[in-house]
């Protein structure tokens, strides 16, 4: 089966490895989207942590089960996804109920290579029945599925503002289901052009450009001096994140949804006066991902609203410096195996 590595940051390889074999408690998948994600793009660039190359990408991924082992309920031929966060089980987290941030996790595409494959094997615990969804969405369910656990770990409140800072496709996610849980969404980004998709695309009320405003003014104005009760950060930037320190009510809960190597800094006399909360919110559960399913098939969720570029897995290697570059629009390019 053909294969695409990236052998190193900046570069990629076309190769060919044999097909994956049917394992006890594990299923094969022949894949047929992937989409493409930060976690992509930061390791191109060589910016992901936890990373180590060589590295075959890719776990937003959808493509029809072609095997199975111990896997009751799914039938051979159907559409499916996968919780691409594979946990061990037994350490302290799992125990817990909190497998995504297992202290063994392996995430696919990460720590072990992923779906930029014709055919892939996972464990078959970690399968997602396609419901009904074409090849697209399932491909969109983990990262927004990120997105809804960020709103769940900040435990998001009817009529609360929620400021969002980052508007890629995991900060549209946050806002999508901080949304649907009912909040005043606040969306902030430096680039204007994310800014309108949120606005024409996704009906977000407030935004604010960081880049050519006034934050705090902006904040108050909106918040009628309140300040939001919940920053999520979905940048991974660590000028952002530190940042948003300042933008939060007296009260308010931080989450940290987006990513970056280095350390955070606080004023710690503002932090402690307003009694915050600060939290981490990595990948996400089942729940989460159900959650995404039953509200795409509710139509909460469209999808497809995110998908701004499409190419043939035989262009991905051509294609995908081009992806980093802001002034080409990308919101998610999708990759096809057809």
């Amino acid at each position: 089966m053909k294969i695409l590595t990236c052998t190193t940051p900046g570069n990629f390889d076309y190769g060919e490895k044999e097909m994956p074999a049917t394992a006890k408690d594990h299923a094969i998948i022949r894949i047929r989207r992937i989409g493409i994600c930060g976690t992509d793009l930061h390791a191109f660039e060589g910016t992901q942590p936890y990373f180590s190359y060589p590295r075959i990408l890719g776990h937003e991924l959808a493509g029809e089960l072609v095997s199975a082992d111990n896997a009751p309920g799914f039938t051979i031929g159907e559409a499916v996804t996968f919780i691409p966060y594979f946990n061990c089980g037994t350490c302290i987290a799992c125990r817990s109920g909190k497998p995504n941030c297992c202290t063994n996790i392996r995430v696919c595409g990460v720590h072990i290579d992923g779906g930029m494959a014709e055919y892939l094997s996972v464990p078959s615990g970690s399968l997602v029945h396609g419901d009904g969804l074409g090849m697209d969405a399932l491909a969109l369910v983990e990262p927004l599925a990120i997105g809804a656990h960020g709103v769940r770990r900040a435990g998001v409140m009817p009529g609360e503002f929620v400021l969002v800072i980052g508007a890629g496709p995991i900060g549209l996610g946050i806002m999508e289901f901080a949304r649907i849980a009912g909040a005043q969404v606040i969306a902030m980004d430096i680039n204007q052009g994310r800014l309108d998709f949120c606005k024409d695309k996704l009906k977000v009320a407030h935004t604010v450009n960081a880049g050519t405003e006034d934050v705090t003014a902006a904040l108050m104005k909106i918040t009628g001096n309140d300040m939001p009760t919940v920053v999520i950060d979905a940048t991974g930037s660590r000028q952002a994140i530190n940042n948003g320190f300042m933008y939060m009510a007296h009260g308010a809960r931080y989450v940290l949804v987006g990513l970056q190597k280095g350390e955070i800094c606080v004023s710690h006399p503002e932090f402690h006066k307003r009694e915050a909360t600060l939290m981490s919110s990595r990948n996400a559960t089942r729940e989460d991902f159900e959650h995404v399913v039953n509200c795409m098939k509710t139509g909460k969720v469209d999808p497809t609203t995110y998908i701004t570029h499409r190419v043939g897995f035989d262009e991905v290697k051509r294609e995908f410096d081009s992806w980093l570059d802001p002034a080409n629009g990308v919101i998610k390019a999708m990759v096809h195996l057809d």
